[in-house]
């Protein structure tokens, strides 16, 4: 019987299949020249209702080329980028999935460099220092992923041990309120959010000549951390979308009332529990106030949280089921495989399990009969990519080698990517420390 590999998540159907990998040497081409005017003017445009306001410190006299790293919101961060660096062109890295939507032509026109995430490539740092080599400016999102929450992610050392190896200036842009127009959990723009965004020079080469690694990588996380619903509440951004809590239950999948998981529900306002009736409701300006279903008082979670600060709980319990032994995933999954910029390949069924060593994907490949299992290390996989509604067909993570980008789609009940994604951090973590 023959298999139909036919993927409804590609943009654009093919009568043939390619399997062909992407081509990660090619060396990436300077921004379109002629297209640059006409990305500006979009990027306008798009940031004009959300009253944008960019600033500028530690900026004087530095000019390409140099390394820009950026915070990583949402899909508006590529509209405020450019403008930030007006009238300076750059390249960006971006990952496949990207070049796939929008086609390839076109990304490489604005300046992209593909690439995988969480993955060390060693074809994609020769480019950069080619970028940099050339007199452009390099900017890369090192969280590799939208915030969930509107917090900052955990840097790697490779980040720093790339600036050191660059040799130029290091700048940061610090977004802020992009998260709060469109987070990830629920894209409707939110009109009355406010845009702001801080392009500073952080680090100088001569700095970086003194410092270890370690210290530069200190250096740029202090840099790059924010706080986007902190912001909002200091600004009194009020957010009267009558639907700002739905699908909040994404990234906040366990109550903070009972402890249990995945029974987590939104609508509205409101984030519940469907097991104890605990409700938190959302406010205007992204707090959440705790009760039980009657109205009376929660036992255990707090009267007021943030956001983040529900985020992190769920993360410390997570730390907990690791460190005592009771952390595990072993689930059946709709594996999609992404090895180029042109489409992507149904797979159908696979099994992926999570252990303290790393992942275990097990699925049949593109054209092969028997199945194959992939081995993804603890030790080698700082995080895993999230996505709570991909294309419209639900949540997933993504796991990739060099040639392949396999995004894991959920058949089972209790699969959350974000749980799953804190587990993969804190593996790391405590594998990088061990080893």
């Amino acid at each position: 019987m023959t298999r139909n590999y036919q993927s409804t998540l590609s943009t654009r159907k093919r009568k043939k299949i390619d399997a062909t990998p992407f081509d990660g040497i090619k060396t990436p081409p300077r921004q379109n020249i002629f297209l640059l005017p006409l990305m500006w003017l979009i990027c306008f445009f798009k940031t004009r209702k959300y009253r944008l306001k960019i600033s500028k410190e530690g900026m004087k006299g530095i000019k390409p080329p140099f390394l820009l790293l950026g915070s990583h919101h949402s899909f508006m961060d590529f509209y405020v980028t450019p403008l930030a660096l007006f009238p300076h062109r750059a390249n960006y890295i971006s990952e496949l999935e990207g070049f796939e939507c929008f086609g390839e032509w076109i990304y490489r026109q604005a300046g992209c460099l593909g690439t995988r995430k969480f993955i060390s490539d060693f074809a994609l740092v020769r480019n950069i220092q080619k970028v940099i080599s050339r007199g452009d400016i390099m900017v890369i999102y090192p969280e590799a992923r939208y915030s969930n929450v509107g917090t900052n992610s955990s840097l790697t050392l490779s980040i720093a041990k790339l600036a050191k190896l660059l040799n130029v200036p290091v700048v940061t842009l610090v977004m802020n309120g992009n998260h709060i127009q469109s987070p990830i959990w629920n894209l409707t723009p939110r009109k009355e959010a406010r845009l702001s965004a801080r392009l500073k020079c952080v680090l100088l080469p001569e700095q970086m000549k003194q410092m270890s690694a370690v210290q530069i990588l200190g250096v740029l996380q202090k840099e790059l951390t924010y706080d986007d619903y902190a912001y909002q509440r200091e600004r009194k951004i009020a957010i009267k979308y009558n639907k700002r809590a739905e699908g909040l239950h994404m990234p906040l999948y366990q109550c903070r009332e009972c402890g249990k998981e995945f029974c987590m529900d939104s609508k509205e306002e409101k984030l519940f529990c469907k097991n104890c009736g605990a409700v938190f409701s959302m406010d205007e300006y992204g707090m959440l106030s705790s009760s039980k279903k009657d109205g009376e008082p929660c036992t255990n979670a707090p009267k007021t949280l943030t956001i983040p600060e529900y985020y992190e709980w769920e993360r410390e319990c997570v730390k907990a089921q690791i460190q005592e032994g009771r952390y595990s995933f072993a689930q059946k999954v709709r594996v999609e495989a992404l090895p180029n910029s042109k489409n992507f390949i149904a797979l159908g069924k696979g099994f992926l399990v999570h252990k303290e060593e790393g992942f275990y994907l097990t699925f049949t490949e593109y054209m092969q009969e028997n199945p194959k299992t992939l081995f993804f290390a603890s030790r080698a996989t700082p995080s895993v990519h999230t996505e709570y509604d991909y294309r419209g067909q639900g949540q997933c993570i993504t796991l990739s080698t060099l040639t392949c980008t396999y995004f894991l789609f959920p058949l089972e009940e209790e699969f959350n990517a974000t749980k799953i994604q804190f587990a993969a951090e804190y593996l790391f973590e405590r594998n990088c420390i061990l080893g």
